[in-house]
C-alpha cells in the first residue's frame, strides 16, 4: 500500500494540485488525502478510483511496475493491500492487460470476523476455501463452506461473509468486471 499512497502524493506535486483541489475534485476530504498521503489510513477501491479519476489515470497505474508487463505474479510481486472498512488482506493475483474479464484475489479473513453491510454490484463472485471457513448470506440464504469448497453466485444479489471460526480463513476470490484495469 506503501508504493499506491507514494504514486498518489507525487501525481499530486506533478499535476501541481494542493490537497484541497484533490478533494473537491474526489469528494474526499482534506485531512483523509492527507492521511492516506502519509500511509496512516487505508483507502477503499471507490475512494482509489476517485483519485486515479481526478489525475487522470487509470486506477492500475496505482499498481503497475515500470518495466514491461509480465503475465505472471510471482510470490515477492504479490502485495497484500486492505479495503476501508474492512478487517479483511487482499492480495492481487493478476496483472493488467487489454481485456482481461476477471479479477482474481486472496483474502484473508481474521478469526471472528464479520462484514458489517451486504454489499453487491454488477457482476460475478467466485470463492474457493483454501483453508479455514466461511459462512456466506447471499440474498438472506446462508451458505457455510469449508476447506475446499466454493461457491459462485452473481454479485448483483445483496451478500456478506464472516469467518466463524478461531483460525484465519484464506480464500480464493475471482470477481466480475475487473477493477483495476
Amino acid at each position: 500500500m506503501e508504493e499506491i499512497f507514494q504514486k498518489i502524493k507525487q501525481l499530486r506535486f506533478e499535476q501541481g494540485m494542493t490537497l484541497k483541489e484533490l478533494s473537491e475534485k474526489t469528494d474526499l476530504s482534506v485531512s483523509f488525502l492527507s492521511q492516506i498521503e502519509r500511509g496512516t489510513s487505508s483507502l477503499a477501491i471507490t475512494s482509489l478510483k476517485k483519485i486515479a479519476d481526478a489525475f487522470g489515470v487509470k486506477m492500475i497505474h496505482f499498481f503497475e511496475e515500470t518495466g514491461n508487463l509480465n503475465y505472471a505474479v510471482k510470490k515477492q510481486d504479490q502485495k497484500p493491500f486492505k479495503i476501508e472498512s474492512s478487517d479483511s488482506t487482499y492480495v492481487r493475483l493478476s496483472n493488467n492487460f487489454i481485456d482481461r474479464k476477471i479479477e482474481p484475489f486472496l483474502v484473508t479473513i481474521k478469526p471472528h470476523q464479520k462484514e458489517n453491510e451486504p454489499f453487491k454490484h454488477p457482476g460475478e463472485e467466485f470463492y474457493y476455501v483454501l483453508k479455514g471457513a466461511v459462512l456466506f448470506t447471499i440474498d438472506q440464504t446462508e451458505y457455510y463452506l469449508r476447506e475446499g469448497e466454493a461457491i459462485h453466485f452473481p454479485s448483483s444479489l445483496p451478500h456478506i461473509w464472516e469467518n466463524p471460526i478461531n483460525q484465519e480463513t484464506i480464500l480464493l476470490s475471482i470477481i466480475t468486471p475487473v477493477i483495476f484495469n
